[in-house]
């Protein structure tokens, strides 16, 4: 029992940052329709950012900060110079365009801070709390990744839910035509809805460095992951993306315990077929049609 305890906690952790990394995926299809598969090494490019920061004896707050505000840059600069030009064409080409990007910045993150793996501080303490006499797998700093999780998740579904904001993104992305008739600045709206993608991103980022350490191919697996886990919750869902990856994560610490770490991908896929078999939508999505 002991240790299906520490499994499942290590699994809420592991899978709080892919539900984070969903989160990003999410947001952007929900405001342009667009899988972005080069947000792995968009939050790869922040996170050295912030390791930069924090190398030079800066704080870790000031670190997450500055990494955030890259991403609000680096995401609106993305869907400004790469992304229009081919918004208008087959949904093939934004792929294309992303992936190239994910090589792109993987091989300047290379030039710029070499190869070699770094560590990153952790925000909190990573020394277990204690049940009784018992040491359990679960820190302070799990705890912090896990809060702000949830609380990103909050704000986006509320963000979207319940602000113009989130109407005239969520318009733009399903009726532009439309949403121009009626004075909505669609490309605004297309470009804001990349910079907060790049901002979640930039948060996964930071969360999961000290687990991973930082190098310029780091974060693929968590990318991902990430991706499974936005597919299993469903594409147009935030908290289905929450859902998702901490399901995913338990799951898959339960694998690697108890089976091994060597099958710990083909578990993902495994989970991610049986899923789509059931609900191709995902768990949260939906398959009707959508008025906004």
């Amino acid at each position: 029992m002991g240790r299906f305890l520490d499994l499942t906690l290590a699994g809420l952790t592991s899978g709080a940052v892919y539900s984070a990394v969903a989160l990003a995926l999410v947001l952007i299809w929900r405001s342009t329709r667009i899988v972005n598969f080069a947000q792995g090494g968009m939050l790869m490019i922040t996170t050295f950012i912030a390791y930069t920061i924090v190398s030079h004896g800066g704080s870790y707050w000031l670190a997450l900060i500055v990494a955030v505000l890259s991403g609000l840059v680096l995401g609106a600069v993305v869907e400004r110079v790469l992304v229009r030009p081919v918004e208008k064409r087959s949904p093939l080409d934004a792929v294309v365009v992303t992936f190239g990007l994910l090589v792109l910045l993987q091989g300047v993150a290379g030039m710029l801070f070499g190869g070699t793996p770094r560590s990153y501080p952790p925000a909190f303490g990573i020394a277990g709390f204690k049940a009784g006499d018992r040491q359990l797998l679960f820190a302070p700093n799990d705890l912090w990744i896990v809060l702000v999780v949830l609380v990103v998740m909050a704000v986006l579904a509320l963000v979207f839910r319940k602000t113009n904001l989130g109407l005239r993104m969520r318009a733009s992305a399903f009726a532009p035509e439309v949403a121009r008739l009626l004075g909505v600045r669609v490309g605004r709206m297309l470009t804001v809805g990349w910079a907060l993608a790049a901002a979640v991103g930039a948060i996964a980022g930071v969360l999961v460095a000290p687990s991973t350490f930082v190098s310029p191919t780091a974060f693929d697996a968590v990318l991902v992951f990430g991706f499974t886990a936005a597919v299993i919750g469903g594409l147009d869902s935030p908290p289905g993306a929450v859902v998702g990856g901490l399901a995913l994560g338990i799951v898959l610490s339960y694998v690697a315990g108890y089976l091994g770490s060597d099958i710990v991908t083909l578990a993902s896929l495994v989970v991610l077929i049986g899923v789509l078999m059931l609900r191709p939508q995902g768990l949260f999505g939906s398959t009707k049609g959508r008025r906004v």
